[in-house]
């Protein structure tokens, strides 16, 4: 997979030029560039994320999907190259279920807000977000596999609902919104 960086201040990108994996160079603020950046951003708050309190499973879990999403900037860093596959999306369906399933049904809108490791979850959600917003637009206008998209759409729902498996975690709950409450009397 690619060239491994053997030093990190090249100097080659000064020109507003970054190389992809593949040896080829695009500019900066290529498609291809802002998926892989909003990935790896992603991967950056998961990793701030595993600083709080969690139980070990989800943790392991967490690590595991941080490889899978340096996985997916390799993907990305490539054209034509796959590595993202069914099976990893189909873990994450795996996990939706399996932490659904703890928690009472969502009849109310929820804020992100509640313990710390819950709104970090949310921070993520949100840039998985727009990863995928990212991803989505690249597909438009290059060829991609589906499943690069299919798995951070997936992530996305999962990281909504581990922020309500965390604030339960700190022994809280779910922050509700409530309609109206900033309505003039």
């Amino acid at each position: 997979m690619g060239n491994r960086l053997s030093k990190i201040a090249t100097r080659t990108g000064d020109d507003g030029t970054t190389g992809l994996g593949d040896g080829s160079r695009t500019t900066k603020d290529a498609l291809r560039v802002q998926a892989m950046g909003d990935v790896d951003e992603l991967n950056s708050h998961l990793g701030l994320l595993l600083c709080e309190d969690m139980p070990e499973d989800l943790r392991e879990e967490l690590v595991t999907i941080q490889h899978d999403l340096f996985d997916l900037g390799g993907e990305l860093c490539i054209p034509g190259f796959s590595l993202i596959t069914d099976t990893h999306v189909i873990r994450l369906d795996t996990l939706l279920a399996k932490y659904n399933a703890t928690l009472p049904v969502l009849a109310e809108f929820i804020l992100p807000a509640g313990s710390r490791a819950a709104a970090q979850s949310h921070i993520c959600r949100t840039v998985c977000r727009r990863a995928e917003r990212a991803i989505v637009a690249l597909g438009l206008t290059e060829e991609l596999n589906a499943q690069p998209r299919q798995y951070v759409n997936r992530l996305s729902d999962l990281l909504f609902v581990l922020a309500r498996v965390l604030n339960r975690h700190a022994g809280g709950g779910d922050v509700l919104w409530e309609k109206g409450r900033n309505a003039p009397p």
